[in-house]
C-alpha cells in the first residue's frame, strides 16, 4: 500500500504522514462502505505510526502507571529510538507478543469496583499504532449517534441531542447501561466484526493476541481473558465502540424506516405509531421514545436482544424507564422538564447532577481534610484544578445556582482548614494573612477558584456538522 522503509522521522513530519495515510484509509472506506482491507499491517509498524503512537503514550494521563513489567513511559527520556525500532523489528517478523496487563481495582461511587488493565510500555506503543491503523476505517461505519471515544466528539454533544429530541416531543426515555460491558464482550464476535472491514489477517490476529494477553490480578495470579477487553487500554475504547455499534446500527435503521424527513415521522405518530431514537456514549446509552411508556417498555427488551449475541447484557438495576417530567440522569447532568419561572412555558432544562456534585464536594472535602502543616498555597493548588475542570464540564447547563453554592462550600472548607491551622489566630489575623480586604483565601500568586465567576454557556448542537479529522466533510444526521 505505502513505503515503510523510511527513516524515523521528526515529530512534525511523521505526523503529517500518518495524518495523510489515514485521510485516504478513511476516503476509501467511506467510498466503499463493503470494502475489506487487506493490506494493512505494515503500517502498524511504520516507522512514523510508531513515532506518533510513542508520542501519544508518552503524552497520556497515564504514562505515570507502570505495567507488570514495572516501568513507566513518564520514565524514558532517552532511548525511545531503540525502543520504537526494537518494535519495528519484532512486528515485521511477527515475534511480537503482548504480555499480561496489570490489574488495578478502582472504587466506584456505588461501593463496587472498576477493573482497569494497565498495559507495558512496548504493548501501548503498538497498540496506539494499531488504533491510528484501524480508527479512521472504522469512523466510516460508526453511526452519528455515538458520541463516546470518537475524535472531535464529546459528552455534550450527547447532553444537546437529548436535550434537542426532547424538546420536541420525545418524553419517554429508557435508561440503558450494559453489565460489566468491558469485561463481558464475546471475544468471537467481536472479532467477526473486525473481520467485516480488516481482510489482513496478521492485523486481526495482532487484535486477538492483545484481547487474551491475560491478567495479572493484585494478588499476582495470572488469569486467562476469556471475554472482554481491558478497561483503561488505549485499543479499548474502540474495540467496544465496535463491539457497541451493533446497537447503534440496530436503531439507526430503524430510524431510518420511520421516514428520512421530520414531516414523516410527524405523519407516522399521528397514526399512533411510536418514533425513538439512540443516544449513546460508550456503555451508557438512552433511546428517546416519542410515544408511550408501553412503546418505551418494548424497546427495552428489543435493545437486550440486539445485545446478546455480543455476550452482552442490560443491567435490570440500572436500566429504568422515566418520563421527561420526572427527569433522569446521564453523563453527570440531569435532565428534566420544568415550568419556567414567571411563565407557563415548559422547558428542558440540563443541570449538574446530585451525584455529580457530591462526587466534587468529597474532592474538597478530602483535600481540606489534610494536614495544616503545609502552606495554603498548596491546598489552593489541589483544590483549583478540581473546581476549575468540573465547572468547566457542567458551565454549558443551567449551573448557575450550583456554581454559587459551590463557591460557598469551597469558601468555608478553606476557611474551616485555616481555622486549624491556626487555631489561637482571630478573623482580623486572618484576614490579614489569608484573605485580604476581598476576604477571599489567598496566598502568594495563588487564589482559591471561585466557580461563582464561571460564565454560562449553552452549547450549541452539532447534530449535522460534527467533521471527522480526516476530512472537512460533515456528518449528516437522518
Amino acid at each position: 500500500m505505502v513505503n515503510t522503509d523510511t527513516p524515523w522521522s521528526a515529530s512534525y513530519e511523521a505526523q503529517m504522514r500518518v495524518l495523510s495515510i489515514q485521510t485516504k484509509l478513511h476516503r476509501w472506506a467511506t467510498d466503499d462502505s463493503d470494502r475489506r482491507f487487506d493490506d494493512l499491517y505494515n503500517l502498524v509498524y511504520d516507522p512514523a505510526f510508531l513515532a506518533v503512537a510513542w508520542e501519544r503514550v508518552r503524552g497520556n494521563r497515564g504514562a505515570r502507571s507502570a505495567g507488570v513489567d514495572g516501568v513507566k513511559p513518564s520514565s524514558i527520556v532517552f532511548g525511545s529510538e531503540i525502543l520504537l525500532a526494537g518494535l519495528n523489528e519484532q512486528l515485521k517478523a511477527r515475534t511480537f507478543r503482548p504480555l499480561p496487563v496489570r490489574e488495578r481495582l478502582i472504587p466506584k461511587a456505588n461501593g463496587k469496583l472498576r477493573r482497569l488493565g494497565i498495559a507495558t510500555v512496548r504493548d501501548r506503543v503498538v497498540q496506539a499504532s494499531l488504533k491510528l491503523v484501524l480508527e479512521p476505517i472504522f469512523e466510516a461505519d460508526f453511526k452519528p449517534c455515538s458520541y463516546g471515544f470518537r475524535p472531535n466528539r464529546r459528552a455534550h454533544d450527547a447532553i444537546a441531542e437529548i436535550h434537542q429530541f426532547c424538546s420536541h416531543g420525545y418524553e419517554w426515555v429508557l435508561e440503558g447501561d450494559i453489565t460489566a460491558c468491558f469485561d463481558e464482550i464475546s471475544h468471537f464476535a467481536l472479532l467477526h466484526r473486525v473481520r467485516d472491514r480488516i481482510g489482513d489477517k496478521r492485523v486481526v490476529d495482532l487484535v486477538k493476541a492483545f484481547l487474551k494477553a491475560g491478567i495479572l490480578s493484585e494478588d499476582g495470579i495470572e488469569r486467562d481473558t476469556l471475554t472482554g477487553c481491558p478497561q483503561g487500554g488505549i485499543l479499548s475504547p474502540l474495540l467496544s465502540n465496535i463491539a457497541l455499534s451493533v446497537l447503534d446500527e440496530h436503531f439507526d435503521e430503524a430510524w431510518r424506516k420511520m421516514g428520512t424527513t421530520s414531516s414523516q415521522r410527524q405523519q407516522r405518530r399521528r397514526k399512533g405509531l411510536a418514533t425513538y431514537r439512540l443516544v449513546r456514549y460508550a456503555d451508557d446509552f438512552v433511546v428517546l421514545v416519542s410515544g408511550t411508556r408501553v412503546d418505551t417498555e418494548s424497546l427495552k427488551e428489543e435493545a437486550a436482544a440486539v445485545l446478546a449475541p455480543m455476550g452482552l447484557r442490560l443491567s435490570e438495576e440500572k436500566t429504568k424507564i422515566a418520563h421527561i417530567d420526572e427527569g433522569f440522569d446521564f453523563l453527570a447532568f440531569r435532565i428534566q422538564r420544568h415550568v419556567k419561572r414567571g411563565s407557563n412555558k415548559r422547558h428542558i432544562y440540563t443541570y449538574p447532577s446530585k451525584k455529580a456534585l457530591a462526587s466534587i464536594k468529597a474532592k474538597v472535602r478530602a483535600v481540606s481534610k489534610q494536614n495544616t502543616n503545609q502552606p495554603l498555597s498548596k491546598i489552593l493548588g489541589q483544590i483549583n484544578p478540581k473546581l476549575r475542570g468540573w465547572t468547566n464540564y457542567h458551565k454549558h447547563g443551567a449551573a448557575s445556582a450550583t456554581f454559587g453554592y459551590l463557591r460557598h462550600f469551597s469558601y468555608w472548607r478553606v476557611l474551616h482548614w485555616l481555622r486549624r491551622k491556626h487555631p489561637r489566630a482571630n478573623w482580623k489575623k486572618l484576614r490579614r494573612l489569608y484573605l485580604g480586604n476581598e476576604w477571599w483565601p489567598k496566598e502568594g500568586k495563588v487564589t482559591l477558584f471561585n466557580p461563582a465567576e464561571v460564565p454560562i454557556n449553552r452549547y450549541r448542537y452539532r447534530g449535522t456538522s460534527i467533521p471527522k479529522p480526516w476530512s472537512t466533510e460533515t456528518i449528516t444526521v437522518a
